[in-house]
């Protein structure tokens, strides 16, 4: 199982939210830069690196000279997500070097572009986001809850020949209480699906019980910012 650390980035600095609420931002500026963390996750045996762009995914700017500092000097496959409304602008996002992007409302309000990427930057370059409220799919920035189930999502996307979703609970997210196993046991068996999960993960257990899960690979964000264990722990645990 592959274990991502995640840098989402406000303001050109690592922040984390509670459930997708900017009210419940907390800075890390003990970890230095954007780019000093990537390049600890990367000291501390990460195999790829998660970076979500908030302020692009609020619209209110964004952070992309940040994610291209760290695309050019970090030696990982990036996947990036978090406002990426146009084919163009995920274009240009690749152009930076990062490996896969991350689509959420893009996604469902226009999949003909999941086609033209993955034409254009191969069948593993695309993510859907399934970021979900009770079973429920959420986009714009988790504020607008579409008429899609996590199955119906998945079903229609794999039908387009997406592989890999990034499945997200809101109202686990930031509360290092533990992911919501119970969604995640029903979906990850999905023919040619590979999951990666986000949201709650607090412990080294919760990575083990995803790990036996089947999830193709964790996200991790607060746990790590917050001290919970490290990343080198985890992967002593379970790999990259």
């Amino acid at each position: 199982m592959h274990l991502i650390p995640a840098i989402d980035l406000m303001n050109n600095k690592i922040v984390r939210l509670v459930q997708g609420e900017i009210k419940t931002a907390k800075f890390y500026e003990q970890f230095g830069e954007p780019i000093e963390a990537a390049k600890r996750w990367c000291c501390e045996g990460a195999g790829k690196l998660h970076i979500i762009d908030l302020d692009a995914a609020f619209g209110q700017g964004n952070n992309h000279t940040v994610i291209a500092e760290i695309a050019k000097n970090i030696d990982l496959p990036i996947q990036v997500g978090g406002g990426i409304h146009s084919f163009e602008i995920a274009e240009k996002l690749f152009s930076t070097g990062i490996t896969q992007v991350m689509l959420g409302s893009l996604a469902f309000k226009d999949a003909t572009v999941i086609t033209r990427l993955q034409d254009k930057f191969g069948k593993d370059s695309v993510i859907v986001a399934l970021d979900n409220k009770n079973g429920q799919v959420m986009i714009d920035g988790w504020r607008t809850t579409t008429n899609m189930t996590l199955q119906n999502s998945l079903d229609k996307f794999i039908k387009l020949g997406v592989k890999w979703f990034l499945v997200t609970s809101i109202v686990y997210d930031g509360s290092l209480s533990g992911p919501d196993f119970e969604t995640l046991a029903k979906i990850v068996n999905c023919s040619g699906a590979k999951i990666l999960a986000a949201g709650g993960i607090g412990s080294i257990e919760d990575l083990v019980n995803l790990e036996k899960i089947g999830v193709e690979g964790a996200v991790i964000g607060k746990a790590l910012y917050e001290g919970r264990f490290t990343l080198k722990q985890a992967i002593q645990e379970i790999g990259v």
